[in-house]
């Protein structure tokens, strides 16, 4: 559970994820993400789901995802890539939107785009079981199971492996098809479970 303290500011929350609140608060839903009409239809278009509210006033709030465990990203200027069902709020001066991830979303289920979150601020993510951060540096390359994928931040680029064989196709694999594999200089958040996704399936 995230306990946000205001004093009249406001943050940007997942519809729905308020599970109590003290003081003085106001709920105002926001169309696609927040950045109106135009995100809403950009939202539409590449298919990721989001349905955002905004929460404004004074005392304590809390937040919480279906039991989900949930960690703090701080943002200096930077930007964060992470799924919109793993993103449960953020203050409310970071700016979200969409980036094209091609078949890595593909594989995951969730479609070719994914959602951004940047600006100077704090970010609040969930994960099924406790997010572990990996480091990707030009020397240590990750490579990590779509299923498992939450979140990444820096001069990360991701390309997508294919380990499909005959032997896959014959049902004697290793049960790890497709991997999502990290370059550059960043972290990734990976958690310890995995969803079931399109590669999962292969």
């Amino acid at each position: 559970m995230l306990a946000v303290d205001m004093t009249g500011d406001a943050v940007k929350a997942k519809n729905g994820s308020m599970v109590a609140y003290d003081g003085q608060m106001a709920f105002k839903k926001m169309s696609g993400g927040g950045e109106g009409l135009r995100g809403m239809v950009t939202r539409r278009l590449t298919g990721e789901q989001m349905t955002v509210m905004e929460v404004r006033g004074q005392g304590t709030c809390w937040f919480a995802d279906r039991a989900s465990e949930i960690s703090l990203v701080s943002l200096q200027g930077d930007k964060l890539y992470v799924e919109s069902s793993n993103l449960l709020a953020t203050d409310a001066g970071l700016r979200t939107g969409t980036s094209f991830t091609g078949l890595r979303g593909a594989s995951q289920g969730n479609g070719l785009f994914t959602t951004t979150v940047e600006g100077h601020g704090l970010a609040a993510i969930t994960s099924d079981g406790p997010a572990v951060v990996l480091r990707v540096s030009p020397q240590f390359p990750l490579t990590v199971d779509p299923g498992a994928y939450v979140a990444h931040q820096g001069d990360v680029r991701q390309s997508f492996q294919s380990g499909v064989t005959f032997r896959t196709l014959m049902g004697e694999g290793g049960g790890e098809a497709f991997q999502i594999r990290f370059e550059g200089d960043g972290l990734v958040y990976v958690q310890p479970s995995e969803r079931n996704t399109i590669a999962g399936d292969v």
